[in-house]
């Protein structure tokens, strides 16, 4: 009898050490069609999990890490080169405006579809010749809907990530509903909740400017240069998955197919190089990181903002972990420079005081994870409207690049290392942040299982996806409204007509009669 309970315990602590998925093992192709390092860091978190999980995984990706057990990768680094370390000027010239960059990420992402739809593996896969058949499609959508092809041909459900805080452009053509411009503003507005008169016209203005921009475009695309998927109706997503959460973004209605993973990304922390943690303790003042991201090059600004920063915090008693591509000239005491430095595991260091940021979300979301205040210089995109959201929970200041000054960069450094209110918010958000009923990672795992469970839960999506935008604005009823009114107006206006000119015949026909 001993033994028998012995050996169902042996059973039973065997099987606890694997995490079998209730939805059973399911065979998931992702695709990442935005080579960007900090897009691809939200969908690699979101796939480990799935893998993690028991599911099988093959990615199209253009940064290979290697294969491991459940998990396969399609090299798609020589047709689409991740994109790192740009120009400075080059991406606030060309994406700092909605006019500019729109067309310009529409363009991007549909060539990025056309080679990923051409790759000779994705071809067999789409031919039903591949080596197994799919249950899911994971990939991501930035400005066009083509990346819902496969998932329409394989006839699956797909499952969306989006690493920006909303669904960016295409919230409408994907969820049914469209966010209130009065209190939630467009990925690209400078404000992340609009309040003054004037703020909410501009984001109603930019709002509506936006739609029509890719709407146009689209047009153009179909009518000049039709691709294999304009041609077919593509299913909407299952789900989507937004790197948001209520702490760095105000509070605002979603539909039940948007679930929020904000710092699905943020793996545990890990012990700093012994030299950058030499430096970092070696500081009696505290230490200021500043990392304007993978994207861009901070040696690339112009010559007057790098002189600002290094003049300002040459005169500031704290350390500074600079991540600074090449050799900086005139480099203060002060400063340690690297090409790269493990972010995540020096904000959560006791002794940062300071993250100098260009506002990308990851590094965001490190920044509030660990409590450490920010001074943001956005570039573009919802950078702006993330630095926005932290300077109203009053952990942040925000600051234009091209025209900081080294007294404007020196007070505002001193600002937020001095006074108390900064670190104490930006402590109040971290708990916040991480006070959730479920983490990012099982939102993931449960969510995504939900969707294979319920052959695609379309029982999730809005009922306004099949609405016309005329029904969904009410604009029909508007209009019929207005009909009704004018037809009662035209009535009431009619009927007074004729009994005033009832009277009017009446009283000169007495009139004449007395005369």
């Amino acid at each position: 009898m001993s033994g028998c309970i012995a050996a169902l315990v042996m059973i039973f602590a065997y099987s606890a050490t694997f995490q079998w998925s209730p939805a059973g093992a399911a065979n998931i192709l992702a695709v990442q069609p935005i080579p960007c390092k900090s897009h691809w860091n939200v969908m690699r978190a979101v796939l480990r999990v799935l893998t993690d999980r028991g599911h099988t995984v093959t990615v199209f990706t253009p940064f290979v890490e290697g294969d491991r057990d459940g998990y396969t990768e399609v090299d798609l680094s020589d047709q689409m080169a991740p994109l790192l370390g740009l120009d400075a000027k080059y991406l606030i010239k060309n994406y700092g405006q909605a006019r500019k960059s729109i067309p310009k990420m529409l363009d991007f992402t549909r060539r990025s579809c056309d080679m990923i739809y051409g790759h000779e593996r994705m071809v067999k896969i789409l031919e039903g010749s591949g080596t197994r058949d799919f249950d899911l499609v994971i990939t991501e959508p930035l400005v066009s809907e083509c990346v819902a092809y496969a998932a329409t041909v394989l006839r699956v459900p797909t499952i969306y990530v989006v690493p920006f805080p909303i669904v960016t452009y295409l919230e409408r053509p994907l969820t049914g509903h469209i966010s209130n411009p009065a209190t939630v503003g467009h990925v690209m507005f400078h404000r992340g909740n609009p309040k003054a008169f004037a703020e909410r016209l501009s984001n109603v203005l930019l709002t509506v400017h936006c739609s029509i921009l890719i709407w146009f475009a689209e047009w153009q695309y179909r009518w000049s240069n039709s691709r294999p998927f304009d041609t077919v109706d593509l299913i909407k997503p299952s789900l989507i998955f937004t790197n948001s959460y209520f702490i760095t973004e105000s509070a605002r209605p979603l539909t039940p197919d948007v679930v929020q993973i904000g710092g699905i990304h943020l793996a545990p922390i890990e012990p700093i190089p012994k030299e950058i943690l030499e430096f970092i303790d070696d500081a009696p003042h505290g230490v200021i990181c500043i990392s304007f991201g993978s994207m861009v090059l901070m040696s690339s600004l112009p010559e007057t903002v790098q002189r600002a920063f290094r003049n300002a915090l040459a005169r500031v008693p704290q350390k500074v972990l600079w991540k600074y591509e090449g050799d900086m000239k005139d480099i203060p005491k002060n400063v340690m420079t690297r090409k790269w430095f493990p972010q995540r595991d020096i904000l959560s260091h006791p002794n940062v005081k300071l993250f100098i940021s260009h506002g990308g979300i990851s590094g965001v979301y490190e920044s509030v994870d660990a409590g450490v205040p920010i001074i943001g210089f956005p570039f573009y995109n919802d950078q702006p409207r993330n630095i926005d959201n932290l300077v109203d929970a009053g952990m942040a200041i925000s600051m234009d690049i091209l025209s900081v000054t080294e007294d404007a960069l020196l007070n505002a450094i001193l600002e937020i290392v001095n006074n108390d209110k900064y670190k104490r918010n930006a402590k109040i958000a971290s708990r916040r942040f991480k006070d959730r009923p479920m983490s990012p990672t099982e939102s993931v795992a449960y969510w995504t299982e939900y969707v294979l469970r319920h052959k695609g839960a379309p029982h999730l999506k809005s009922q306004a996806l099949s609405l016309k935008w005329y029904q969904y604005f009410l604009i029909d009823v508007i209009c019929t409204f207005l009909f009704i009114a004018f037809v009662v107006f035209f009535i009431i206006y009619y009927s007074l007509k004729i009994i005033f000119k009832h009277f009017y015949t009446i009283f000169f026909s007495v009139k004449n009669k007395y005369e």
